[in-house]
């Protein structure tokens, strides 16, 4: 990550927080993929795209081995979004408990 001075810092994290808000204004998933098409590069969307799979199969009880062969996601990465269900923020548990209860 690149390094920041103090007031970079600060205002660093009111961008954050003006881009968590702009999210929350999408409406649709159609609005969503507008949105991410437009702030992220293919290679990262990319990337999200395929944590949140990953994600979800965890979820549902797969291997490393068997996430793997279905995504053609590496098993490193595998681990690290294992990880992060099990130690993270708590946002992809979140998630996947608001999508399995159809919630938005």
């Amino acid at each position: 990550m690149k390094q920041h001075s103090e007031t970079q810092r600060k205002d660093l994290k009111a961008a954050a927080n003006s881009l968590y808000k702009a999210v929350l204004t999408l409406k649709t998933p159609a609005e969503v993929r507008q949105f991410l098409l437009d702030i992220c590069t293919p290679a990262e969307l990319e990337a999200m795209v395929d944590r949140w799979w990953t994600a979800s199969l965890l979820n549902e009880g797969l291997s490393y081995r068997e996430i793997s062969d279905i995504t053609g996601v590496s098993v490193t990465t595998i681990g690290r979004v294992a990880r992060s269900l099990t130690m993270g923020e708590d946002g992809y548990r979140m998630a996947l408990r608001r999508k399995q209860a159809g919630k938005p």
